[in-house]
């Protein structure tokens, strides 16, 4: 039974910004210093240990060890950089998918026109689903929206 009663006596203790102690069950507030702290839990030791040298590490590799930069401002700073490289990441594959459908859209244009200049006769289906035959003024229509698209697509 004792052994199972310890969780239930996970126990913070801090010094306010009075500098009145404070106990609890839960953790202190953001605002309270590391060094105001004075007991965790044992599990927020293992948790904090584990994270430490990550966050060293993490630390040192984004700013020299005397910028006088706190790790909050640090932290702040690599979310900003990782951010932006998020961004960066987006927009680069957004160009890569703009430039395949374009190069897409430049093939089928091409091949477009290729077919209509042939001479072949040609048909469509129209809106009541009927088939056509593409008389010249509707050949050189759709030969003019295909090399519109081509000059769009095609660079």
């Amino acid at each position: 039974m004792l052994l199972l009663s310890l969780p239930g006596h996970a126990q913070w203790k801090w010094r306010d910004k009075d500098g009145g102690v404070t106990v609890s069950d839960r953790p202190p507030p953001r605002d309270v210093a590391d060094k105001d702290i004075l007991s965790r839990p044992a599990s927020a030791r293992r948790a904090s240990l584990s994270a430490a040298p990550s966050a060293a590490s993490a630390a040192s590799a984004t700013s020299p060890a005397g910028d006088g930069k706190g790790p909050l401002d640090r932290e702040v700073e690599a979310r900003r950089r990782a951010a932006e490289q998020e961004q960066t990441a987006k927009a680069k594959a957004d160009e890569t998918r703009v430039a395949a459908q374009r190069t897409e859209n430049c093939q089928r244009a091409r091949s477009q026109i290729s077919t209509l200049e042939s001479g072949q006769r040609l048909a469509r289906v129209n809106s009541k689903g009927e088939r056509e035959m593409l008389d010249d003024k509707a050949r050189a229509d759709e030969l003019a929206q295909a090399r519109d698209a081509a000059s769009a697509n095609c660079r």
